[in-house]
């Protein structure tokens, strides 16, 4: 569990709150169902309308991300692989053919796969790059789905206020619809710009950076195989993975 995720939403949206009661405001003032049916909806509109299904729907995958982050668990990977290493010079590289079954990530047992094979470092590093780059190129995408709304919103919002304003216009000689109209207008932008800069942005830039680290696990991978079938020595290869650790 990521807390400080859940602290930063909370803060932000206290500091907000708060800050609207210390100034003597009511929580009523920020509660507006139309100015959010307005932000939301034209919102994700927006959004639904600059990406494929295929890019949307992975961006709703990997938003668990923000508070349970994908376990890398590097150190213990660059054991495993160290150990890989020692059975195939003990054993080998066919004797790694056990291991293949009983590896959970896909991405490392298609590498040693390809080292069981007998395939060359170049065409195993190739193939493995090949797959990591497309991970990473759709991950990057559905990431950005955060990114657009976060550009969005605030404009929708000032759409929102818009609306809100004509509505007052409409209804100068009806003082009792005055109210709805500015409040839809005033908080529709609060809305929008606060749902960008608390929200939608924060997770597609915490998004980002948990796919690079992936990428940089997987990266570890491909260095680790592929310094196994150029038959490096167990601790040489130990000490430059050891490189990729952020840990550090």
């Amino acid at each position: 569990m990521d807390i400080l995720s859940i602290i930063g939403v909370l803060v932000g949206f206290s500091a907000i709150i708060g800050g609207n009661l210390l100034a003597g405001g009511e929580l009523d003032s920020l509660v507006n169902f139309h100015a959010f049916v307005i932000v939301i909806g034209g919102t994700l509109g927006a959004t639904l309308l600059q990406f494929p299904p295929k890019v949307f729907w992975r961006g709703l995958q990997i938003s668990v991300w923000i508070l349970i982050p994908e376990k890398l668990q590097m150190s213990k990977q660059i054991d495993k692989i160290v150990h890989w290493s020692s059975m195939a010079r003990k054993e080998g590289l066919l004797g790694l053919e056990t291991v293949i079954d009983n590896e959970k990530d896909s991405f490392a047992k298609k590498g040693l796969q390809l080292l069981v094979d007998g395939n060359e470092p170049e065409v195993i590093r190739d193939t493995l790059e090949v797959e990591l780059a497309t991970k990473e190129h759709l991950d990057m995408q559905a990431a950005k789905v955060f990114d657009a709304m976060g550009g969005y919103s605030p404009t929708i919002g000032i759409i929102g206020a818009v609306i809100g304003l004509i509505h007052v216009m409409q209804n100068l000689a009806k003082p009792e619809l005055l109210g709805s109209g500015i409040a839809t207008a005033f908080v529709a932008t609060i809305y929008g710009v606060g749902l960008a800069n608390l929200l939608f942005i924060p997770i597609a830039n915490k998004l980002k950076a948990h796919i690079f680290r992936a990428s940089q696990a997987r990266e570890m991978v491909i260095e680790g195989i592929s310094s196994i079938a150029e038959g490096e020595n167990p601790r040489n290869i130990e000490l430059k993975l050891s490189g990729f650790l952020l840990e550090k």
